[in-house]
C-alpha cells in the first residue's frame, strides 16, 4: 500500500459525526449592572467586562429546571438531525433537577424516545466533552449507532449572589448534538480525543454541602456552604495550563498543525482565560470563537451553544478543522478535534410544561437493540 493510498483509507475509517445541533436559552436577559444591584455586589459594569469579558447572560425563570432547558435543546438537535432517531442520551450536567434520580431518562421521556438508555455524566465545565468523548466511542465500537448528547445547567441555582466572585461570570442554558456513524472525511466528524483529570485540586471548584460528606440532615461546614465556590486566581491558572496542554495533545493525534485550524472553541469561562490558551496555541484570533459576552459561563452548556451559534456558523465553513477544549471540576479538562459540522444548528424556548409528545414514535413492541444485546451477553 502506497501513501496515498493510507490517506484514504485513514480518511474512509469509521467515526461519529454530529449530524445535528440544537440550544435552549431562557428568555431573561440580565446584564452586568442587574448583577451589581441584586447581589449588592462591591463592583460595577466596567470591572465585569474588563476581567471577564461578559456583558449579560441568561437566567432561568422560577420554575425553570436544567431538564427543562435539556429537553428544548434535545427538541433542536432533533429537529436539526431530521431523520436520523437517538438510540442513546447522554446529559452532561452538574446541576441535575433532582440528586437522585438522573436527570436524563426524565429528559428522554420527555422527548418521546421511548425506553432508549439514558444517564447524567458529571464532568462540570469538561462535562459536554466528556461526553461527546464517550459518545463517540459508543457510536465507533457499534453500541449504538445514534447518540444524544445534551449539556444543560442552571448555575443561578447554585450560584450565592452576593459573590463577587461567581455571581457575574454565570449564565444558565442548553446545547445538544446528535451524533451517527460516519468518515473523517465528512463535516460533523471527530477526529480525536483528549481526557484528563486530578483529583488532586477537587478543593478548588466546590458546592461543599448537600452531598455524602456533608448531608443536609447535619449542620453547613459554613453558611454559605450550599453554593457554588471557586478560587479564581489559581482556577485561572490551572485552566490556562491544562487547556493548553490538553489541546496540544489533541492536535497532535489528530496531525494537524495548529495554523491549520480554522476554529478554535474555549470552554466560554473568562475571555482572559480563551486569548491565553489562544497564543499559546498560536491560533491566530480570527479563528477564535466563543459568544461569552452574551451568555456569560454556561458551564457544560457552553461549549455546544457555541456551535449552535448562527453568527459562528457564518464564519465557519463546513469540513474546516476545529478544535475544542475545557477545563472544569475534578479537576478536569478535555479536548476534541474534529471537522466543522455542516448540520444547520435549530434553537428552541424552554418548554412551559411537562409536555411529553413524542417528536418520533419509538416502537415498543420490541425490545431495544441495547437490551438485546446486552441480555445475550
Amino acid at each position: 500500500m502506497n501513501a496515498h493510498d493510507r490517506t484514504v483509507t485513514h480518511a474512509a475509517s469509521p467515526t461519529a459525526v454530529i449530524t445535528g445541533i440544537g440550544s435552549c436559552l431562557p428568555p431573561h436577559v440580565v446584564d452586568n449592572d442587574t448583577v451589581v444591584a441584586r447581589g449588592a455586589l462591591h463592583t460595577d459594569d466596567a470591572w465585569i467586562r474588563d476581567r471577564t469579558g461578559i456583558t449579560r447572560r441568561r437566567h432561568a425563570d422560577p420554575g425553570t429546571s436544567t431538564g427543562d432547558l435539556a429537553v428544548g435543546a434535545g427538541r433542536a438537535a432533533l429537529a436539526s438531525a431530521g431523520d436520523h432517531r437517538p438510540e442513546m442520551l447522554l446529559l452532561a450536567t452538574s446541576t441535575p433537577d433532582h440528586p437522585c434520580p438522573a436527570t436524563a431518562p426524565a429528559v428522554a421521556h420527555r422527548l418521546g424516545l421511548g425506553t432508549i438508555p439514558a444517564f447524567d455524566l458529571a464532568a462540570v465545565c469538561s462535562g459536554f466533552l466528556y461526553a461527546l468523548a464517550t459518545a463517540s466511542a459508543l457510536v465507533r465500537s457499534g453500541t449504538s449507532s445514534t447518540v444524544l448528547v445534551i449539556a444543560a445547567d442552571t448555575y443561578t441555582s447554585i450560584v450565592n449572589p452576593a459573590d463577587r466572585e461567581t455571581a457575574p461570570i454565570f449564565g444558565d442554558g442548553a446545547g445538544a448534538v446528535l451524533l451517527r456513524p460516519g468518515t473523517r472525511d465528512e463535516p460533523g466528524a471527530v477526529i480525536a480525543v483528549d481526557l484528563g483529570a486530578d483529583g488532586s485540586g477537587s478543593d478548588l471548584i466546590t458546592v461543599p454541602y448537600g452531598g455524602s460528606r456533608h448531608p443536609h440532615h447535619l449542620p453547613p461546614p459554613e453558611p454559605d456552604a450550599r453554593y457554588f465556590h471557586m478560587q479564581g486566581r489559581t482556577v485561572y491558572a490551572h485552566a490556562v495550563r491544562r487547556m493548553t496542554q490538553s489541546a496540544g495533545s489533541v492536535l497532535r493525534r489528530a496531525d494537524w498543525a495548529p495554523e491549520t485550524v480554522r476554529a478554535f472553541v474555549g470552554h466560554q469561562a473568562n475571555q482572559r482565560i480563551l486569548d491565553s490558551v489562544g497564543d499559546r496555541l498560536g491560533i491566530a484570533p480570527a479563528h477564535r470563537f466563543g459568544n461569552i459576552g452574551e451568555l456569560g459561563n454556561t458551564a457544560a452548556a457552553s461549549i455546544p451553544l457555541v456551535l449552535a451559534d448562527p453568527a459562528v456558523h457564518h464564519g465557519v465553513a463546513p469540513g474546516a478543522r476545529s478544535l475544542l477544549s475545557a477545563f472544569g471540576g475534578g479537576l478536569t479538562w478535555a479536548s476534541v478535534a474534529l471537522n466543522w459540522p455542516a448540520a444547520v444548528p435549530r434553537s428552541e424556548a424552554p418548554p412551559t410544561d411537562l409536555d411529553t409528545t413524542p417528536l418520533c414514535t419509538p416502537d415498543l413492541s420490541r425490545s431495544h437493540p441495547w437490551t438485546a444485546s446486552t441480555t445475550t451477553s
